[in-house]
């Protein structure tokens, strides 16, 4: 088949065909594929992805969405021309992999009082698989989330964490434990509505960030067969960055966190018992679909909720996640 098209289409046209979705690629095969070019974008090591693909294959579900079904609006092919060279040249940046030790990562840090080279955290430029070009992982739990992040010897994010990566200054966190989820949430958002900004500035813009997609006429609120991940690659919007170098927090897919109900319980400070879920961001349809409220330091409503390390946390069609690093 690709032998017979070759023939018929000059290579521009023909990369930008054998690039979209197929109903003939599985997610096994679609998988396979990504962690061949995460592995050589990133430098993993065989172990750690032994680790990763162990996990993958605990699901019937983790990947760049269900390949049935998911219509990408945009191509790697068509961002790398829309950047004039390759995503992963584009976006690296060499001062802050000194810092993080890994590509692809940021340090998070306060402006205020820090520079990069103070910060004790990093945090993944982009969603898993954190490679630019590359669509983004959904489908996955929260638990599954946790568990990638330490394959590689990153981590889960705390809630205040995404906060100061979006906001563009890393805060003491503030979580105010010993109340109930909902009202600690309730404390925290009317102690920063009054500063609310998003991760591209003090006014949301349509059209900045990867949330001029589509939802599957098909999706029937969230089924694996009727709902495509219909994700651009990761760095298709150069401006959808945050003050500190984070990119997609808004757009493509939302991001699970961990929002730790006491101290015992943040990945911050090295728990691996954690707390509840927390999902974080916008999502791939936001420029006609604004489903709810997304500024940086915002909580959500306790939706789909339950501990990050439950066998049955939440997974959806525009759920994924990304990765911290402590680095002191």
């Amino acid at each position: 088949m690709r032998t017979q098209i070759k023939g018929a289409l000059s290579g521009g046209l023909l990369a930008l065909l054998l690039a979209l979705p197929a109903s003939g690629q599985t997610l096994a095969e679609n998988n396979a594929r990504m962690f061949q070019q995460m592995q050589q974008a990133r430098g993993l090591s065989d172990g750690q992805m032994a680790r990763i693909r162990s996990i993958f294959a605990g699901s019937r579900f983790i990947g760049q969405g269900n390949p049935a079904v998911t219509r990408h609006p945009m191509t790697p092919q068509q961002l790398e021309a829309k950047l004039g060279q390759n995503p992963r040249s584009y976006y690296r940046n060499r001062a802050f992999e000194r810092i993080c030790g890994a590509p692809f990562m940021a340090p998070l840090y306060d402006p205020a009082t820090q520079r990069p080279e103070d910060a004790t955290v990093c945090a993944d430029m982009f969603e898993y698989p954190n490679v630019p070009g590359m669509y983004p992982v959904t489908w996955v739990r929260a638990k599954e989330a946790a568990e990638l992040c330490w394959a590689e010897g990153k981590r889960i994010g705390d809630a205040h964490e995404w906060e100061g990566a979006s906001h563009g200054a890393l805060t003491p966190p503030d979580y105010f434990f010993g109340r109930s989820v909902q009202a600690a949430r309730a404390a925290h958002n009317a102690k920063y509505q009054a500063s609310a900004r998003y991760s591209i500035g003090p006014q949301w813009r349509s059209g900045v960030c990867a949330t001029g997609s589509h939802k599957n006429a098909s999706c029937n609120g969230g089924s694996f067969t009727g709902c495509g991940s219909n994700t651009y690659p990761a760095g298709s919007f150069p401006e959808c960055r945050s003050p500190l170098g984070v990119y997609d927090l808004d757009g493509n897919a939302a991001e699970h966190m961990n929002l730790p109900l006491a101290p015992d319980q943040m990945a911050s400070r090295g728990s691996r018992k954690l707390g509840v879920t927390e999902m974080k961001g916008s999502w791939f349809i936001w420029d006609t679909v604004r489903a709810h409220t997304h500024w940086s330091r915002w909580r959500a409503p306790f939706w789909h909720g339950g501990p990050v390390l439950s066998a049955s946390s939440h997974h959806n069609y525009h759920l994924g996640f990304r990765c911290f690093k402590d680095v002191k």
